[in-house]
C-alpha cells in the first residue's frame, strides 16, 4: 500500500461560528483537545466543518489556522474538494503550500458526473496536488455515487492514497476492498459502521462522533487493529445510540449543538441549516449527560 496518511480516527472537525465570522478562539481550543485526547488526524473544512458556507477567504483562513494551530502533532487534511473541478485545483494547491498533510476530495455535487467525469476531475486535482488525496464517497448528499471499478482506476496514481467511504452501502464497500486491496487506505465515513468496514480492511474512521470523543473513537480503532475484536465491537454498539441522536438531525447541526454544550463556541449555523430542534436536542444532551460530557 502506498504511504497512509493515518491509521485510526480522524476527527472532522467543525468550525466554530459566530455571527462575526470564525470563532477563532473556540476553533483552537477545539484542536488542541482533540490532538490531547489522541485524536489520529483531523479533518478541516469538511461537510462537518460547514466548508459550503464559508466564504473563499474564510475557507483558505480555516485551513491555514488548522495547520499552524496543529503545528504537526498530528496530520491535517484539508477539505478541498468542489462541484467545479476548477475550484478545487486552486484549493488543493493552496492547502498545499499552506502546509496542509492531505486533501479530502468529495465527489463533485449538484452538477454530478458520470464515472468517467470523476474519474477525469479526480485525476485533474490529483496531478495539480504535490501532497496526497483521500477521496470521498457520500452519494446522499452529492447525488453520485463513486463505483468501486472507478476508484481502482484511481489508485493507480500515486497522489490519490486513500478513500472515505459514507456510501452505507457493505456490499458495495465489499467489493471496493477486494478491488483494491493493497492499493488504497479505507475509512469508513459512517460512525456506526467503523468495526464492519474494518472488518473489511478498512484502516480506521473519519469521524462526527470524535468531535466529542476523540480518544474514545480513536481507542475503538486501536483495539481493533491490536486484535480485541470483542472490545472494539462493544465500543462500537455501546456508542450506537449517541451516533444516532449525533445525525438524528443533517449534519453538522447536532454536533453543532453538542460542541456549543461542551464549551467549544456557540451553537450558531449558517443558512440553510438552522439549530437543532428542541425534542432531538433534548435527546443528545441526556445521552453525553450520561457519557459525562456535560
Amino acid at each position: 500500500m502506498k504511504n497512509t496518511v493515518f491509521t485510526g480516527a480522524a476527527t472532522a472537525i467543525v468550525t466554530p461560528l459566530n455571527e462575526r465570522g470564525i470563532d477563532y478562539e473556540a476553533f483552537g481550543r477545539l484542536i488542541d483537545f482533540q490532538i490531547e485526547s489522541g485524536i489520529d488526524a483531523i479533518v478541516t473544512v469538511g461537510t462537518t466543518g460547514e466548508g459550503s458556507t464559508l466564504t473563499d477567504e474564510e475557507h483558505k483562513e480555516a485551513i491555514k489556522f488548522t495547520v499552524e494551530r496543529a503545528a504537526g502533532r498530528v496530520p491535517v487534511i484539508a477539505g478541498t474538494g468542489s462541484n467545479d473541478t476548477a475550484y478545487a485545483i486552486e484549493l488543493t494547491k493552496y492547502a498545499c503550500e499552506v502546509g496542509a498533510d492531505a486533501m479530502l476530495l468529495v465527489t463533485p455535487y449538484y452538477n454530478k458526473a458520470t464515472q468517467e467525469g470523476m474519474y477525469l476531475s479526480f485525476t485533474a486535482i490529483a496531478d495539480a496536488s504535490t501532497k496526497p488525496c483521500i477521496l470521498y464517497n457520500v452519494p446522499s448528499r452529492t447525488g453520485c455515487n463513486l463505483l468501486p471499478a472507478t476508484v481502482a482506476r484511481l489508485a493507480e496514481h500515486p497522489n490519490i492514497v486513500g478513500i472515505k467511504e459514507a456510501s452505507g452501502n457493505i456490499s458495495q464497500i465489499a467489493e471496493l476492498a477486494r478491488l483494491c486491496a493493497g492499493k488504497i487506505a479505507i475509512y469508513s465515513g459512517n460512525d456506526d459502521q467503523i468495526i464492519p468496514i474494518m472488518s473489511l480492511g478498512g484502516v480506521g474512521v473519519i469521524s462526527v462522533l470524535s468531535n466529542l470523543l476523540p480518544s474514545e473513537v480513536s481507542r475503538m480503532c486501536r483495539l481493533f487493529s491490536e486484535g480485541d475484536i470483542t472490545a472494539a465491537r462493544d465500543m462500537q454498539l455501546h456508542y450506537l445510540p449517541l451516533t444516532d441522536a449525533l445525525f438524528s438531525e443533517v449534519n453538522p447541526i447536532p454536533v453543532k449543538a453538542a460542541m456549543a454544550a461542551m464549551g467549544f463556541g456557540e451553537n450558531y449555523l449558517r443558512l440553510p441549516l438552522t439549530p437543532m430542534s428542541k425534542e432531538k436536542k433534548d435527546v443528545l444532551l441526556s445521552l453525553m449527560r450520561a457519557e459525562g460530557l456535560i
